[in-house]
């Protein structure tokens, strides 16, 4: 026997600003900023703080749900996105289209770079090889093999021909990109190598790593026309009489190093477009902004460096003086150039310090007329930060913020004509609409555990974790009343089916009745809700989870003692006792008709009663790790269960069958709801994403395999 069944896919996913798993970057004309989200990539509008676009892959070639680990902005209108499975694909900023994929990584993508004329793209991956693309034709080149640990950053030097790669098996190398082979291996560094870049015009390569100093390389210039090319420390570089075979293949040299004010290890390191700024990022909440002087100054500071030396020498006799571990000769002598050091051309110049972790930060193309540059970051918080730099100050101009939480979302509520929907988080309620994913209001309040609309859409009331009901109101934006009303936190909210008030449960061992009132303050014309306690009900443990039937005929409450407790609802008389899950139920509910209730544990299983008797029906083993939620379909015995194993799964009741598993959510699913009608679901993680799955028209069938007994079988002659 077949049965058929509506399918649901994924719709929309909103609420994410910038994910921790990779870098951002500025787009080429400066005005948008490139963010990750999980598996998409925003394109924000830096002024106005919206997401002009969504880069994200097509549902037929998406499959599960892949990271992006890298992004790379190229001078002209393309974007790449790497992934956690090793692809890369090639987009069309304009039209936010994809224009190609490219699979050639075996594990996850690490870094991207373009060449200056985007016709190249070099890509790393944690299976420690580096490719090359050709971007116009849509093909890879050649791979480039030789570091032992996964590589960690690119850049590319002369023109194109040459590239520079970091590994965490701390060396560089230097790669010909015409014979394809490794010119150089650089070592020194005691730890892992985790950034390198250069400066526009190419004349330095600097390295970040754990160690606390920044190490700085020259970049060997080329001989022309067998004429010796002077470097950029005042010296000659290359003597027309004197190239050895060493020299030949030494495209960088060391140049030295500067001590860091901060100890964490480095995360990236990256100048700005024109040259003047070198900023360096932490894994911390400092971000390092390092002024690069041009050769006048840098000349003057050597020579007041050397002055100061030659006094010092003069008063305490001679003194063995050494520069960033070379010795150096003394100079300033009449007619001799001093000798350039890092010290000289490298000077701090400020210090960014954010509120929380930063995971990544881009310099902006375009410079503007009253600062130095403009620089984002990105926080572990799911913000974005844009600030100016100037030579005395760094301010911080604008903020996106809104469009989600700084924190995973811990209930998710729908209105009853499902136009609204509440999330909860650790300091912020918002309003969001479910259909286009854009937040309506953001209210600060406590942290928020679980919500409830109050019928007509006007108020909403909030359950938070010390124990308190926040009363907001939606059209304002406002919190209009804070009630104490519980010794412990509010666990659970659920609305009386009549509409006239609504039962908390709380870790205080109490299930309160509420019922909902009208008041109007003194010295206010307006008049807004609150709410009067009306019932308790005590119980003997923790509160976890309260449901109530629809027809109103019976409470339950799930214990932290792993039973479910129900009650008449009228005299509050106990009824059942459903025990047998081995674990604390986290959540349960009841169907429409009132028979089946269903209760999802800790324990990884789900199990669905009989409300008549109080009988288990079936005991399903539905997760690999805890069930958090579980929602009935109204007038159906049709349900949803989400849990810790990032999975939402679609069960019928009656047949006790598996329907769909939906993947999509990049980390613990905490919370579900199902729209009145059925035809979507929302659910809230985590990875602080807020995801929607639609029914489609689309049926799919499940095979009934029915016993026939033999005794029934007529015989065959």
């Amino acid at each position: 026997m077949v049965k058929a069944y509506l399918r649901y896919e994924p719709a929309a996913a909103f609420g994410v600003i910038a994910s921790v798993d990779s870098n951002i970057a500025f787009d080429s004309s400066g005005k948008h900023l490139l963010a990750p989200a999980l598996e998409n990539v925003g394109v924000w509008h830096v002024r106005q703080g919206l997401c002009t676009k969504t880069l994200a892959p097509s549902a037929s070639a998406r499959g599960p749900s892949l990271a992006v680990t890298s992004i790379a902005s190229s001078p002209s209108s393309l974007i790449a996105s790497g992934y956690a499975d090793g692809s890369i694909r090639i987009w069309d900023s304009e039209k936010g289209t994809c224009e190609t994929t490219l699979n050639g990584h075996k594990g996850a993508v690490t870094t991207l770079r373009y060449n200056k004329l985007s016709s190249l793209l070099a890509s790393g991956s944690k299976d420690n090889d580096v490719i090359l693309w050709d971007v116009v034709g849509e093909t890879g080149l050649f791979r480039l093999r030789g570091h032992r640990d996964q590589v960690t950053d690119l850049v590319f030097l002369d023109n194109g021909k040459k590239l520079v790669s970091s590994s965490k098996d701390k060396f560089l190398r230097v790669w010909d990109l015409e014979t394809q082979h490794c010119m150089q291996i650089i070592g020194g560094h005691h730890s892992e190598i985790w950034s390198v870049d250069t400066d526009p015009e190419e004349r330095y390569v600097v390295t970040g790593s754990a160690d606390p100093d920044l190490r700085f390389y020259t970049v060997k210039q080329d001989l022309v026309d067998g004429q010796s090319v002077s470097n950029t420390n005042g010296t000659d570089a290359v003597k027309n009489s004197d190239v050895s075979t060493q020299n030949k293949w030494e495209v960088l040299k060391h140049f030295g190093e500067i001590q860091r004010q901060n100890k964490d290890r480095v995360a990236s390191v990256r100048f700005n477009n024109s040259g003047n700024l070198l900023a360096c990022q932490v894994a911390g909440k400092t971000v390092e902004i390092f002024r690069v002087l041009d050769e006048v100054e840098s000349k003057r500071k050597a020579k007041r460096r050397i002055n100061r030396k030659k006094e010092k020498k003069s008063t305490k006799g001679p003194v063995d003086v050494t520069v960033n571990g070379d010795a150096s000769h003394e100079a300033g002598e009449e007619g001799e150039k001093p000798v350039l050091t890092v010290s000289d051309i490298f000077k701090l110049l400020q210090t960014i310090r954010a509120g929380k972790k930063i995971c990544s930060f881009s310099f902006c193309p375009v410079t503007p007329k009253n600062s130095l540059a403009t620089v984002a970051l990105s926080l572990n918080n799911n913000l974005l930060e844009i600030y100016s730099i100037d030579t005395s100050s760094t301010t911080k101009t604008n903020a996106i913020e809104l469009q989600g939480h700084r924190s995973d979302i811990r209930s998710v509520t729908l209105s009853a004509d499902n136009t609204l929907l509440m999330t909860t988080s650790h300091s912020a309620v918002k309003i969001w609409n479910p259909s286009t994913g854009s937040c309506l209001r953001t209210i600060d309040s406590g942290y928020g555990l679980c919500g409830l609309f109050v019928p007509g859409n006007k108020y909403a009331v909030v359950g938070t974790k010390a124990g308190t009901i926040e009363i907001i109101d939606v059209s304002s934006g406002t919190c209009v009343e804070v009630l104490e009303v519980h010794g412990g936190s509010v666990q659970s909210i659920v609305a009386v089916p009549d509409g006239t008030g609504f039962v908390t449960g709380s870790a205080d061992h109490d299930v309160k009745f509420w019922e909902y009132q009208t008041i109007q303050k003194t010295g206010e014309d307006s008049k807004h809700l609150t709410v009067s306690h009306v019932r308790n009900l005590k119980m003997n443990d923790d509160i976890l989870v309260v449901a109530v039937s629809p027809d109103a005929k019976y409470i339950a409450a799930a214990l932290l003692d792993c039973t479910v407790k129900v009650f008449f609802m009228d005299s509050l008389k106990f009824f059942l006792s459903l025990y047998g899950h081995k674990l604390p139920v986290l959540c349960m509910d009841i169907s429409s008709d009132a028979e089946l209730i269903v209760t999802g544990s800790a324990d990884k299983n789900l199990k669905i009663w009989g409300l008549d008797f109080g009988d288990c029906h079936k005991s399903i083993f539905a997760h690999s790790d805890s069930v958090m939620a579980v929602r009935f379909v109204r007038n159906t015995h049709y349900m949803f269960s989400a849990g810790k194993d990032r999975l939402v799964k679609y069960w019928d009741a009656d047949k006790f069958e598996l329907l769909l598993t939906l993947e999509g959510h990049h980390a613990e699913i905490w919370c579900l709801s199902v729209s009145n009608r059925g035809d979507f679901v929302v659910t809230g993680s985590h990875d602080r994403a807020i995801r929607r799955w639609d029914r489609t028209e689309e049926p799919f069938f499940i095979e009934v395999w029915v016993l026939v007994f033999a005794s029934n079988i007529p015989n065959q002659t």
